[in-house]
């Protein structure tokens, strides 16, 4: 469990307070479920932090002062609360403190007033070296074992690391082995020494392959119970926007609450329904009763009636999940009102937000905080709502009138209206979903968010997504991957290249290649589908069949040509046609259907099934389905169908397995469709078969190295011909460009800039004969048809020749009055590539490799990637590429040094996710030879880094 510790280390420190680091605030999951805030401590909290230490218990306040102290002096709060958030830095974790009172009414009146924040939990360090920090922490007794001294390790390190501390140390008490097992159990490579009484502990913090693990399990399992705290919900607070007086017209948030009534009436589920504030009367069914104010929710029910039961806390009585349907001007004040009332999430029903404007988006932020600040999530605003299908225990928060029926499909979508084609969809198909959650516009709850939870959830077997905006795609890819390590993930993203924004999502610009996420979505597992029709397609293959085990695919049709037709659709969809593929005319008597369809599902025959029926002037008996249906169902062969007057989940392709299961088979109105999805079921199949790698991290990589050359070069103290620009940041000269990559192992092949023959000559000879002789311009150092570049050059007279040659080249193309060029000595033969890195507001690091040419760039024939990559990520970049085949003997050319390629964009991925300032990096060419490869040419453009959405600690959307 997560408990107080540190060391007697408190130290007056006379350095000026600098600007408050506004960027280390975060919202933060814990390990229940529920949510706190954490931010840099202010002077104003020194009767906070005293409220704090006097509530903590004598064992706590030892284990953190080494004495019993129950009170802080003067010195001592004012030494605690004025940091300078550089050398001195302190964060604390708030929630809001006791609530005001307030008055009667409909929902929104009266906010319950602004009540001071009470301290949860402290971290500090304070340096010792430039390097090394002494780190301590304080922990409420009240939240101890729930996390959060490891989520204040995990902020308290990323700024430790901003500031350039690249070590801890921390004096904890041998008795004190909680705090012991955080700083153990962190991943980090943990040294302890006892000395006189003292636990010594001390570790490095960069980040390894296990503390990124570590985060990225904890981070799963609080968010996973977060959500099961939303879908687990029984008791359902419904906050209106009350009756409308009289002659006034019914407004939108008077719709949504009625909306929600009916539902309520018509099935309220396994709930029960609280309303407050309702537009009109409260219909009189069963779980559905009326609230008559805030105040009455802590009163018994009536005359005799027994009060709502306890939040777990022991505070107010208890409700799970609060529906909002207030105008946005009131939705805060209610938010603050459901404090300490147990509720888990706030369902933001009614729209009116991010999308109207900057306002708006100030107040989703404000109700975002007040939520977070409360311990609740956030699902919308806009949202459709959410609703689950469990027995027993079904949840019905949602504005659908008619619930989807249960079933294995967890469905996530964003926007209402897309929830309401989903469903009708849905109850079209007769797909069955285990849970349904719309996030409207996604100021909290996200896609990841759910697919944490889904991962461990029993009912759930495939994950649907419908996404308008990835607002952390580092962190989706994260997440997705590994959730399709164990069940199918299946995705729409509205726009395709995901840079369509629609309005009321707060989402990062990006400029990265529309290409980027198609890779991104590859690398994770996820199956892109092209449109929600789509998705249903592939869902209910998931759903109702077995993964396939190969791409070999039967083929039963009703005709040789229809046949012929869906052999050619699946040879395009990259599936092999079986040699057991047969038809069977629509005249065929029923005792022959029966050895064609065993001989199809004969052991071995094939790895799939396409069965088409589409009978021309005999009409359909159905025979043929029954045969299938059985088949399918005896031998747990992955099928589908494409039957005349069959659409979805019909009972006619429904059989029962050997074992007593039900088995149906899914049926699509073309046998495109059919094959379309087959086949995308197949592609994912095997990639969950597939070895996924382990992240690279190649030898002779000095991060430290390189990240102290960064701030040196971006120090704003710099020369002014050296100082970073604000925008464009700073480019590195050759001799920077060198050392910088030298620290990740890539050597740059040294070239000299001369302007005439004789110093051409005096380069060669120091470099070496022969030489390569390239036009210093951008524009034509890449370019030997435009006389841009001369090799193979051994003699010094024609060198001088050359120098002259090309310097007119440039002057008369470029216009340059003293042109220069670049001698360097010529690299082995091989093909050239280039290797390129970006930092992106929204992706974060994208790495992309492709073969030097025109072409390479006219065709945009170029793979991308989103490190941290796998090796078998960088395996694929190389080979994806419509040109890999010169890497790999074309023509009958020597086969390149792919291994040499593949680690040299190993190390640029790296490089690219362990320096955020790295905008923009060059390598060109990248000389692949028979053995080797050469970095001849390398450009870096430095830029002050920007947060990152996904970076080394946990948080929610900000």
């Amino acid at each position: 469990m997560d408990e107080p510790t540190g060391g007697p280390h408190d130290v007056p420190d006379a350095r000026a307070a600098s600007s408050y680091p506004l960027t280390w605030e975060a919202d933060v999951v814990l390990r229940d479920g529920t949510t706190t805030h954490v931010r840099p401590i202010r002077p104003e909290d020194a009767d906070a932090v005293q409220r704090f230490q006097t509530g903590q218990s004598e064992r706590s306040a030892y284990f953190r002062f080494f004495a019993p102290v129950r009170r802080l002096t003067e010195r001592e709060l004012e030494r605690l609360t004025h940091v300078d958030h550089h050398d001195r830095v302190a964060l604390v974790a708030v929630r809001p403190g006791t609530p005001g009172g307030g008055h009667d009414g409909a929902a929104g009146a009266g906010d319950g007033g602004d009540a001071p924040e009470d301290v949860i939990g402290v971290a500090r360090y304070d340096k010792v070296t430039p390097t090394e920090a002494e780190v301590a922490f304080n922990i409420a007794d009240a939240v101890q074992g729930k996390g959060l001294g490891s989520v204040l390790l995990e902020h308290v390190a990323a700024a430790a690391r901003e500031r350039g501390v690249l070590r801890f140390t921390a004096d904890v008490l041998p008795q004190n082995s909680s705090m012991l097992a955080v700083f153990r159990d962190a991943g980090y490579a943990v040294r302890q020494q006892l000395d006189d009484g003292v636990v010594t502990v001390s570790f490095d913090l960069e980040a390894t392959e296990r503390s990124r693990a570590v985060m990225a399990d904890r981070e799963h399992r609080a968010e996973a119970r977060s959500m099961q705290g939303l879908l687990s919900a029984r008791r359902v607070l419904l906050v209106g926007p009350g009756e409308p007086a009289a002659g006034s017209a019914l407004t939108g948030e008077h719709h949504l609450a009625q909306r929600v009534l009916d539902a309520a009436a018509a099935d309220p589920g396994d709930t029960e329904i609280l309303v407050l504030g309702a537009p009109g009367p409260v219909p009189d069914a069963p779980g559905v009763r009326a609230v008559a104010s805030w105040e009455a929710l802590d009163e018994p029910a009536g005359p005799g009636g027994p009060p709502l039961p306890g939040a777990p806390d022991g505070g107010a009585p208890g409700i799970d999940l609060a529906l909002l349907a207030v105008p946005p001007a009131d939705a805060v004040a209610a938010v603050r009102r459901l404090a300490g009332r147990g509720v888990r999430g706030v369902v933001v029903l009614a729209a009116g937000y991010a999308e109207t404007g900057p306002d708006g988006l100030a107040r989703q932020r404000e109700l975002v905080r007040a939520a977070h600040a409360g311990g609740m999530r956030v699902v919308g605003p806009a949202s459709f709502g959410l609703l689950t299908t469990t027995p027993g225990a079904r949840l019905h928060a949602s504005l659908a009138v008619r619930p989807p029926r249960a079933g294995a499909v967890g469905l996530f979508c964003q926007s209402a209206p897309a929830a309401v084609t989903l469903t009708a969809t849905l109850e079209r198909r007769g797909l069955g979903v285990s849970a349904l959650v719309s996030s409207g516009h996604r100021a909290d709850v996200s896609g990841n968010d759910l697919m944490q939870y889904w991962q461990d959830d029993p009912r759930t077997s495939v994950v649907c997504l419908y996404l308008e905006s990835i607002g952390n795609p580092r962190k989706f890819s994260r997440v997705a991957r590994r959730l399709a390590a164990v069940k199918p993930v299946v995705a729409v993203i509205a726009g395709r290249s995901g840079q369509v924004v629609p309005p009321g999502h707060a989402v990062r610009a990006t400029h990265a290649p529309r290409r980027l996420l198609d890779e991104m979505l590859r690398q994770s597992g996820v199956i892109r589908a092209e449109n929600t029709h789509q998705l249903m397609d592939v869902a209910q293959v998931l759903a109702h069949q077995p993964l396939p085990a190969g791409r070999r695919v039967g083929i039963l049709a009703s005709s040789a040509a229809l046949a012929a037709l869906v052999a050619e659709a699946a040879a395009a969809a990259g599936l092999v046609v079986a040699a057991s593929s047969d038809f069977l005319p629509p005249d065929t008597p029923d005792d022959e259907i029966a050895p064609v369809v065993d001989a199809l599902y004969a052991p071995g025959a094939c790895d799939v099934v396409v069965a088409v029926d589409v009978p021309v002037v005999v009409p359909r008996t159905g025979a043929v389905a029954r045969a299938v249906a059985e088949a399918a169902a005896r031998t747990g062969r992955t099928t589908v169908a494409s039957m005349l007057g069959l659409s979805g989940l019909p009972d006619e392709l429904a059989a029962t397995a050997p074992d007593g299961t039900g088995v149906r088979i899914p049926a699509f109105s073309t046998p495109e469709d059919a094959v379309a999805a087959l086949a995308k079921v197949v592609t994912y199949a095997r990639w969950r078969t597939e070895d996924q790698g382990a992240h690279v991290r190649p030898d002779g990589v000095d991060s430290r190295g390189a990240r102290r050359l960064v701030e040196r070069w971006l120090a704003p103290d710099q020369a002014p011909d050296q100082a970073p620009d604000a925008r464009h940041g700073r480019e590195l000269d050759q001799d920077e460009v060198a050392e910088l990559l030298a620290c990740y192992g890539l050597e740059l092949w040294r070239s000299r800039r001369v302007r005439t023959g004789d110093e051409a000559v005096a380069a060669a000879d120091e470099l070496g004969w022969p030489v390569a002789l390239k036009t210093a311009s951008a524009a034509l150092r890449h370019r030997a048809d435009l006389g841009g570049v001369r090799l193979d050059i051994d003699d010094p007279d024609e060198l001088r020749a050359d120098v002259e040659r090309m310097k007119a080249i440039a002057a008369a193309a470029l216009g340059e009055e003293r042109p220069m060029v670049e001698v360097q000595r010529m690299a082995p033969v091989g093909v050239a590539c280039v290797v390129r890195s970006a930092e992106d507001l929204l992706f974060g690091p994208m790495v992309s490799f492709g073969l030097a040419g025109d072409a390479t760039d006219l065709l945009d024939d170029v793979a991308h990637g989103v490190p941290p990559l796998t090796d078998v990520d960088v395996a694929g970049m190389v080979r994806t590429v419509r040109a890999a085949p010169r890497l790999f003997g074309y023509g009958g050319t020597p086969p390149a040094d792919t291994d040499a390629l593949e680690d040299v964009l190993a190390r640029v991925s790296v490089m690219a996710d362990d320096l955020p300032e790295l905008a923009a990096l060059e390598l060109y060419p990248v000389v692949v030879g028979a053995a080797g490869a050469s970095v001849l040419h390398a450009s870096v453009r430095l830029r002050p880094a920007a947060q990152r959405a996904d970076a080394l600690r946990r948080a929610l959307p900000g």
